[in-house]
Parts: structure tokens; C-alpha cells; sequence
């Protein structure tokens, strides 16, 4: 059995210094070394998990194939290191503190008085413990929040305790901060960095290395200046400067020599092969061709709200070697009057996955623009059930279908709560238990011959992860197949359908999933149906040219 070494990653100054990618990117070149990488996420806030909290909040919530809803940073993990994370990768301080009191009520203490220290610190240890295998040569730990955050502090703790626990040689302490550029002196300040390392080691953690997001590389005067300050050898300050794109951050932290020094540090041998890193960016930053796609959204007014759907879409142009431009449009800004507007120069049109009514008459408009004017459409959850919707609204003519989410009384519920029978895991909705009330997680289905789902794929059973609380209502099916919709893919008992598509006779591409693709899409391994949406927006605009 191997003795997993563990990196952990901290950050200080100030949040979204981006410490997902920079854990992400230094796993990614560990593996290009051939060490088998995993990380795992630790959150000090007190949630249980992302899954309940508003994307306005925290960005998109990443679903796992073991069905854990968890911080967007797991996609950035999955989409660098090419390997599936599970809910063992990522713990909140909800999901600690209940573990802990769950404990307690369980008399696992034998009485005595459950304290942070060692009780939490305990349980973070062992959190941190279950995600490693025994095959497993690196685990990174990304610890959430800033350093000087309250509710960070038993993490910070339990990763202090486990140098002692296993040996220096088995831990490495990274921390990202930030060096401002000030104009108005023309001059980069480290004070804030110094700051930093000033709290972190005043908890007892000496870091190892300290990586300094800058807008410009740092001089060499100025890394020793934060190596004598911060008490670090001259060679462990690095600089880790702005990018053009995400997906050039191994290349430039390769370049300025990072993951040399943690393999220096940790004892591994070898060099890093950045060849397809190399090869991936060479086809990102010189496209033949460009593309213009809709996503139609709720959430629009923060990216990073559709983080692994951007992403998709972005990798969905490599084989087409495509530049792929996302408008994110507001969904309530949709009327009847100014669809042309919005939509008239769009290749594509997709709507995402989401809850609730709001934004829902203008993705129906939109699904209803790109039916009539044969726009390349990609329908995703919620969009999906958009298309149903409106399909049985103006092809079937039902004017009252509509979602029993919105409706419970309606008479057409072309969209209903899922049948507590399609799976163990599954659990019948409740007002009180929103949380658990869906089917989350990796799913098999089956590909019907002849569509362009099974020709996307080039296989008919398939899995793919889901995050839904309603299905298509099949007392419905027979009626809207009979008027040219195709459904195209099918649990496989056949009692749920998975996809839909219009043939390509009737539309170019026209498809709808309920299932979440963008979260198996990866920059070295493109999604199927995000490559061929992208290839039918670009015969549209081609054909639209000509």
C-alpha cells in the first residue's frame, strides 16, 4: 500500500483568488508526471451541502456520479485531472458538525463534552483520510474561504495536527495570495501577502510554498522581498499571473517551475509530459471558425452560475475547431416583440437546468423561436422540459400544459414529480425535505436507433448524471409522438424518458436531455451532444452565409 502525500491548498487577502484552479492545475501537472492525483474540496460554511443554496450565492451546484451536489470547484477538479470525483472529495462544516452530533447522540463520546478540539478537528482528519485509496500517490486539499475566516478555523487546525500525525515528508502547505498592483504608484505591494502568512502561521502552519496572483509576473527582487518577510526560501515564492484562458494555467505555472518544486519537496521523480496541455491550447487559441450561442438563463447575472456549462461549450468547439461566444440572456427580458433582438444573430439556442416558474414564459418563447425557425436548440433539465411544454402547447394543442411544479391542479401536467418507484434512491417529494428530493447522481439509459442522440454517442446504453424533481408525465407520450416528436432515449425499464428530438427532416438539430451533460464534459475529452451542437450551429451560420 502506497503512503498517500497530501498538498494543501489555502488562500488569504481576500476570496476567488481562484484556489480551485490553482489546486486543479497543479493536480493535473503531478499527473502528467504519472502519479495518480485526486483532491478534495473542505468548506468551512455551515450548510450541509451547495445544494440548497441560490446560484446568485455560490455559483453553480456540481453533481457527482454517486449523486453529491458540491462546490463548482469539483468540475474544475474532474475537467483538469480527467477522473470522477465522489462525495468522499468534498466536506462542508454542516456536514462535519452533524456528523459530530450525530455522534454525540449516538453516545459515541461516552459522555464527555464533545469540544471543537478534538472532537471536529477529529472528524475533519478522518473526512480528510476517507478520500484517499490504496493506490492513491497525491491527495490535494483545497480548504475554502479565506485565512482569518472564524469558521475556517478547525480546518486549519486539522491540517496543522496532520503534519504531526504523518510526517513532514508526507505534507506540503501551499498558500495563494494576492499582490495588488497599485497605479498610482506604478508598483506591485506584498504587505497584503505578508499579512496573510502573518495569520496563517499564527495558527501554526508555516507554508511551504506561497504562489502570488498578480496581474504581472513578479520580479525577482520582489519575490525575495516576500521569501524574507514571509520566512520561505527564495525559490518557493511564485508568481501566478493572469491568463487568457483557464486551460493555460498548468502551462504557466509548468513554466514558472511550481510543480518542480512540490515534487522537489515531496520526493517525486520524473518530469511532467504538457504535450496535450500544449496541443489543447495551440487548437483554443487559434480557431478556424466562430459561433455565437444563446444560453437562455435565470441566473445569467453570475457566470459563474453556469460554470460547467460554459466550459462544455467551449470544449464542444475543439473538434470543429471553433470559437465558441456565449450571450448569456435573461430569460425574464424575452416578449413576443423583441425575439428577433435577442435571438435573430444566435447559431444556437440552449436552455439550461433550474427551478421554479421565474423566467419560464420567455425559455418557452425561445424553445418556440428556435422550433419554428429551425435554430440549432440544446435543451438541458428544466430546458428540456421547456421544450416539452411548449411542444404541447402550440404543435399538440394543450394551452394549458404546463409543469405540476408550477400547477399542482392543472389539467395537462405534461411534466409531474417523479414516480417513487424508478429507484431505490429516490425519495417521494415533500414541502418539508426540498433537499432530498431528488434524483441525483449517475443513471443509465438507452439510445433509440436512428436519432441523433445514438449518433452523437455511437452507443446505445449509456450514464449520465441527473439532478431533477420532475419527469416527463408518459400519459403523454403517445400523443406528442404521433405529432413528429421523437423520444429518442429511455431508462432502461422504459418508464422514463430521458431525451427528445425533433427528426432531421422536420429541424437541423432540435434535442432535449434531462440528465446534466456539461457536468461530464472535459477540455481532453469533449461531451458528445455539446461537440455536435456546436457543429450544428456552425452549419447554420454557414448555410445562413451562403
Amino acid at each position: 500500500m502506497k503512503k498517500t502525500k497530501f498538498i494543501f491548498v489555502t488562500g488569504g487577502v481576500l476570496s476567488s483568488l481562484g484556489k480551485g484552479l490553482a489546486a486543479a492545475s497543479i493536480g493535473a501537472l503531478l499527473k502528467a508526471r504519472g502519479l495518480n492525483v485526486s483532491i478534495q474540496k473542505l468548506d468551512p460554511y455551515l450548510n450541509v451541502d451547495p445544494g440548497m443554496m441560490s446560484p446568485f450565492q455560490h455559483g453553480e451546484v456540481f453533481v457527482t456520479d454517486d449523486g453529491a451536489e458540491t462546490d463548482l470547484d469539483l468540475g474544475h477538479y474532474e475537467r483538469y485531472l480527467g477522473v470522477p470525483m465522489s462525495r468522499r472529495n468534498t466536506y462542508t462544516a454542516g456536514r462535519i458538525y452533524t456528523n459530530v452530533l450525530n455522534k454525540e447522540r449516538q453516545g459515541k463520546y461516552h459522555g464527555g463534552t464533545v469540544q471543537v478540539i478534538p472532537h471536529v478537528t477529529d472528524e475533519v482528519k478522518a473526512a480528510i483520510k476517507s478520500a484517499t485509496t490504496p493506490d492513491l500517490d497525491v491527495l490535494m486539499v483545497e480548504i475554502g474561504g479565506t485565512v482569518g475566516d472564524i469558521e475556517g478555523l478547525p480546518f486549519l487546525e486539522a491540517i496543522r495536527q496532520l503534519k504531526n500525525d504523518l510526517g513532514k515528508n508526507r505534507c506540503l502547505y501551499i498558500h495563494l495570495t494576492l499582490v495588488p498592483y497599485l497605479k498610482t504608484s506604478a508598483e506591485p505591494k506584498s504587505k497584503p501577502t505578508q499579512h496573510s502568512v502573518k495569520e496563517l502561521r499564527s495558527i501554526g502552519i508555516q507554508p511551504d510554498i506561497i504562489m502570488c496572483r498578480s496581474e504581472t509576473a513578479l520580479s525577482q527582487e520582489m519575490k525575495h522581498k516576500i521569501a524574507l518577510f514571509c520566512d520561505v526560501p527564495k525559490d518557493a515564492v511564485f508568481s501566478a499571473v493572469d491568463v487568457g484562458n483557464i486551460y493555460e494555467v498548468p502551462l504557466e505555472y509548468h513554466r514558472e517551475g511550481i510543480d518542480n518544486k512540490v515534487a522537489k519537496l515531496l520526493r517525486f521523480k520524473g518530469l511532467p509530459d504538457v504535450a496535450p496541455w500544449e496541443k489543447l491550447n495551440e487548437r483554443l487559441n487559434n480557431p478556424k471558425h466562430e459561433v455565437t450561442i444563446g444560453l437562455i438563463g435565470k441566473y445569467v447575472a453570475l457566470g459563474e452560475s453556469y460554470k460547467s456549462l460554459n466550459e462544455a461549450l467551449t470544449h464542444g468547439g475543439l473538434d470543429s475547431q471553433a470559437k465558441v461566444n456565449i450571450q448569456h440572456i435573461n430569460a425574464e427580458e424575452l416578449k413576443p416583440r423583441n425575439l428577433e433582438k435577442y435571438l435573430g444573430g444566435l447559431d444556437g439556442i440552449l436552455i439550461p437546468g433550474g427551478f421554479g416558474d421565474r423566467g419560464f414564459d420567455g425559455m418557452l418563447l425561445a424553445a418556440r423561436y428556435a422550433r419554428e425557425k429551425k435554430r440549432p436548440f440544446f435543451g438541458i433539465g428544466f430546458g428540456m422540459q421547456c421544450q416539452l411544454i411548449e411542444y404541447a402547447r402550440n404543435v399538440a394543442g394543450l394551452a394549458g400544459a404546463t409543469s405540476e411544479e408550477f400547477d399542482r391542479r392543472a389539467k395537462d401536467k405534461v411534466i409531474c414529480r417523479m414516480n417513487e418507484r424508478h429507484d431505490s434512491r429516490e425519495k417521494r417529494p415533500t414541502d418539508a425535505d426540498l433537499g432530498g428530493a431528488m434524483r441525483l447522481g449517475s443513471y443509465p439509459c438507452r439510445l433509440q436507433p436512428g436519432t441523433l442522440a445514438l449518433k452523437a454517442y455511437k452507443e446505445a446504453d449509456i450514464d449520465e448524471r441527473h439532478r431533477n424533481r420532475f419527469d416527463f408525465n408518459n400519459n403523454y407520450l403517445e400523443a406528442l409522438e404521433k405529432l413528429g416528436l421523437r423520444f429518442c432515449a429511455l431508462s432502461p425499464d422504459n418508464s422514463l424518458v430521458e431525451m427528445v428530438e425533433l427528426p432531421v427532416k422536420e429541424h437541423p438539430w432540435y434535442l432535449g436531455c434531462q440528465f446534466h451533460p456539461e457536468f461530464k464534459s472535459t477540455p481532453m475529452k469533449p461531451h458528445p451532444l455539446f461537440r455536435d451542437f456546436i457543429k450544428a450551429a456552425l452549419s447554420f451560420k454557414t448555410s445562413k452565409s451562403q
